[in-house]
């Protein structure tokens, strides 16, 4: 597999969770859990998924609950 490298300021605490988390052996390192974040992410936030809340937004706020 082709892999690039990331440049990316994060939050001090962020950091910390995700060193812990590795740590406790939830990952087997640093990278690996932020790829694994990132393609969780990427899959939870989809164009189609977006798209479709967006429009369930819209018709809520044009006819409202009912």
């Amino acid at each position: 597999m082709i892999k690039t490298i990331i440049h990316a300021e994060l939050p001090t605490e962020l950091t910390a969770r995700a060193h812990s988390f590795v740590e406790e052996g939830w990952a087997a390192d640093f990278n690996e859990l932020l790829a694994e974040a990132l393609r969780r992410f990427l899959e939870s936030h989809s164009t189609r998924v977006t798209e479709s809340l967006v429009m369930s937004d819209v018709q809520w706020g044009l006819h409202g609950n009912e």
